[in-house]
């Protein structure tokens, strides 16, 4: 089965003066907001890896006092009135009962969990552009049919103005020609409506106005059954995957929950230094500083906490037992996302069908009215009802391709099909969040700070309010 990627790259051969799909569905993957935002959730979630790490690491600390006495009494007349002490400690935890070892495991889990979720808020951005995008080239083809339409009706307007002139027809068929056109007009300033609200859609999306859309490549062949395509996003689907992902971290966390009860082992050294800056009486003091070192192992074995542990332990347990129910539920939601998406293609593709032979039909028939019409077997009644049945053909023609369309692109996200890996973007770098989690898994140093951060989407105040003006067709 073709992939995702060739359906992008044929894209490319389109003139460059028009917005292509490919064009579109990469400038969203560069500066949607949305999407810029998951990047960074994402980011966020990698630290929880040497947030886990640093318990198990080596902690060192060092501190420092130096203080002077204010009181007079005989005791400060022979001590020290001046002190400086400092010391340093350091410790390094050797056992915590499998605690340090499950929350990193539990980490690392969910950074895999997390690339999964970006994956889906890809491919669910990807979804959300397609349509809006089928959505401005199917709002141009109404507010055309609906132009070409209000024009025709005008047309019969005049002439059935003139033919009631000289007795040829009556008034009431010039009243049926205006009530049409009327309704035509209304028709046609909706349907701007709707094409002005889709190109908004598409800047909050894609973030630049469109620009004279071309007609998107076709879709890549999509499996023959629903079962086919339920067997690949199980696989995957990047939302079921990010659940799986989860109910393995869960049972970690349960581990963890349960080391509260073992015994904790650490080493440790500690080393202090007092001076007393030449302060001391010598009659009651043999020196003027000192230091002291120590090494040890520190054992902490639990007696009693309250029942803290174990109630730990049965809520991480209750926790795990939600994960599963959650992965069984985002099992259900793929399953039916990606059934009904199937039906719903395959409906539309046979919707294509009965359309094409609706219009086909329609225009026949209007061309048949209109000549009985001129023999005098049809009335304007008739002539107004043919065109109006062929403008509900073609309208329900061209939403049928859209819809179709639509459904097909959202049966390859469902099944994990249309995400950013899937995008030939002719040399340019796909955003990897791998790249981001090896960089900060490893680090250590407690000044290593990031930039601070940046808005990397693009903001749209700057675009221009949309309409629902289309180019003049050129006559055929």
């Amino acid at each position: 089965m073709m992939t995702g990627a060739t359906l992008l790259s044929l894209a490319g051969a389109l003139p460059a003066r028009a917005d292509t799909l490919r064009e579109a569905l990469v400038q969203a993957y560069s500066t949607n907001p949305t999407l810029e935002a998951a990047r960074a959730t994402q980011r966020g979630v990698d630290e929880n890896v040497p947030i886990a790490r640093a318990a198990g690491l080596p902690s060192a600390s060092a501190d420092a006092t130096a203080q002077k006495s204010l009181d007079n009494s005989l005791y400060s007349a022979v001590g020290p009135s001046r002190t400086f002490n400092a010391g340093v400690d350091l410790t390094m935890p050797v056992y915590s009962g499998g605690a340090v070892r499950n929350r990193v495991a539990a980490a690392k889990i969910r950074v895999e969990a997390g690339q999964a979720d970006l994956r889906g808020t890809e491919s669910s951005l990807f979804t959300s552009v397609v349509s809006a995008y089928m959505d401005v080239i199917r709002g141009e083809a109404l507010v055309g049919l609906n132009r070409k339409n209000v024009s025709v009706l005008e047309t019969n307007l005049q002439a059935t103005t003139d033919r009631f002139e000289i007795g040829d027809v009556t008034r009431t068929d010039v009243a049926q020609s205006q009530s049409r056109l009327a309704v035509a007009r209304s028709s046609e300033r909706s349907v701007e409506a709707d094409l002005a609200a889709a190109r908004e859609t598409y800047i909050r999306l894609v973030g630049k106005p469109p620009e004279n859309l071309v007609a998107p490549p076709p879709l890549p062949d999509l499996p023959a059954s629903a079962d086919d395509a339920v067997s690949v996003a199980l696989d995957s689907n990047p939302t079921l995957i990010a659940a799986r992902q989860r109910s393995k971290a869960a049972d970690r966390d349960i581990a963890a929950a349960g080391a509260g009860r073992l015994p904790k082992v650490s080493l440790f050294t500690t080393g202090s230094y007092t001076d007393y800056l030449g302060t001391v009486n010598r009659q009651y003091y043999g020196y003027d500083s000192f230091h002291s070192a120590a090494a040890g192992v520190s054992v902490t074995l639990p007696l009693f906490q309250g029942g803290l542990p174990a109630a730990q332990r049965r809520q991480a347990q209750a926790q795990a037992g939600a994960a599963l129910e959650q992965e069984i539920g985002a099992e259900r939601d793929v399953i039916a996302q990606v059934r009904s998406a199937f039906t719903a293609y395959k409906a539309s593709l046979d919707l294509i069908q009965s359309s094409q032979v609706a219009v086909d039909a329609s225009t026949l028939s209007l061309e048949g009215v209109r000549a009985e019409n001129s023999v005098g077997r049809r009335t304007v009644l008739d002539i107004l009802n043919a065109e109006q049945e062929l403008l509900n053909a073609q309208t329900d023609l061209v939403t049928a391709q859209r819809n179709a369309y639509v459904a097909g692109f959202a049966l390859l996200s469902a099944m994990g099909r249309a995400e950013a890996r899937d995008l030939n973007l002719e040399g340019g770098v796909l955003y990897d969040p791998q790249v981001n989690y090896e960089r900060v898994r490893g680090k250590v140093f407690d000044w290593d700070n990031d930039p601070a951060p940046v808005a990397q989407a693009t903001r749209t105040v700057d675009t221009p309010v949309q309409d629902g003006n289309i180019p003049d067709q050129p006559e055929p």
